[in-house]
């Protein structure tokens, strides 16, 4: 049995329906290997899920929307920042299923900014027909949930049959289950030609992406090192959210337990001055990536989980080999246009 198809508790029993163009590329990067001189370098290419310029929420979207076509469900509802990528990603996969889409933007980051407010991410959810709220207090997760609740419970009445994607704690992280069926593909890729992984590095933010990885490894029998990259909150909070993720994984998935507490590594230098804002060294990796791969990763996500793992990078032996999950996240470069302009301006 090869190890995408091996069990791994209730995953292949759970509903899902196909959003992704298939599996995703794992690639050398033998430029950035030969500019850092140490170890092997891969990237796993979750840019490329295929739906609406794609990432790490497509396969997500695929088990939300699953249970949401189980449910007979015709509106999608999702909270989410300004800029976010899921919500992007949710009013297209509503609308590739037949669904409409209703999206609240929370007020995450201190930028008035008229590109940031509706350039990149914004232009493609107004393209895509979804109907737009907004929610002020972008770190009031329990809040702008409740919200999205009335907004479901105002559709009702209008004879809709809303179906509500919380990212809140408290709620079953089905999106997680997308990176648990992940890790039994980079594990069949890997097998498949040959490599033997050291360490996975990766953003985490919600969880579910960070959580369902290490899940994924872990319940497979993989015991490589799993690196959280923060890109929203301190270390210390969310080594208490991973946790809890992995706790209802196994829940979800009708498991024991297959996450220890010393298996969740995280570092949170690279997040300052905060979610959704730059620093140098956010640039740095941004540059780095750009002109050794051709590889564009976001100010948001991907760039500071590119610093986390070019430092991981240059601590490693030169036999180990390092993957870099490329959760997307390009849309969002637009919406950034004033400070990438002047970081990569160039005069002729």
């Amino acid at each position: 049995m090869t190890l995408r198809m091996k069990p791994v508790g209730k995953l292949d029993d759970m509903p899902r329906t196909s959003l992704m163009s298939g599996e995703t590329p794992l690639e050398d990067m033998p430029n950035l290997t030969r500019h850092i001189g140490t170890a092997r370098l891969l990237v796993k290419r979750d840019d490329l899920t295929g739906l609406a310029f794609g990432g790490n929420k497509v396969r997500q979207l695929e088990y939300y929307m699953g249970e949401a076509m189980a449910q007979d469900a015709d509106t999608i509802l999702i909270t989410g920042a300004v800029q976010s990528n899921f919500v992007r990603l949710a009013a297209a996969s509503a609308r590739k299923k037949g669904m409409e889409c209703h999206v609240q933007l929370e007020d995450r980051v201190p930028k008035n900014d008229p590109t940031y407010k509706n350039s990149g991410n914004v232009l493609i959810d107004k393209m895509l027909g979804a109907t737009l709220y907004s929610y002020p207090d972008g770190e009031d997760e329990a809040g702008a949930d409740a919200h999205l609740g009335e907004l479901a419970d105002g559709l009702r009445k209008t004879g809709k049959k809303p179906y509500v994607i919380h990212l809140s704690p408290g709620h079953a992280p089905l999106g997680a289950l997308g990176y648990v069926d992940a890790a039994r593909e980079v594990l069949s890729q890997c097998e498949n030609e040959g490599i033997e992984l050291d360490e996975v590095v990766l953003a985490s933010g919600s969880g579910h992406t960070h959580g369902g990885m290490l899940f994924g490894l872990r319940a497979l029998g993989c015991p490589v090192r799993v690196t959280g990259i923060c890109v929203r909150r301190k270390a210390d909070d969310q080594r208490m959210r991973i946790s809890n993720r992995c706790r209802e994984i196994a829940e979800l998935l009708e498991m024991d337990p297959v996450v220890d507490e010393g298996d969740i590594i995280l570092s949170d230098e690279y997040l300052g001055p905060g979610y959704g804002r730059m620093n140098e060294q956010v640039l740095d990796a941004m540059r780095q990536a750009a002109e050794s791969e051709g590889l564009i990763t976001d100010p948001v996500y991907t760039a500071k989980a590119m610093c986390g793992f070019l430092e991981r990078a240059k601590a490693a032996k030169k036999e180990q080999t390092l993957l870099f999950i490329h959760t997307g996240g390009t849309p969002a470069i637009f919406a950034y246009e004033r400070e990438l302009g002047t970081a990569f301006g160039t005069q002729g």
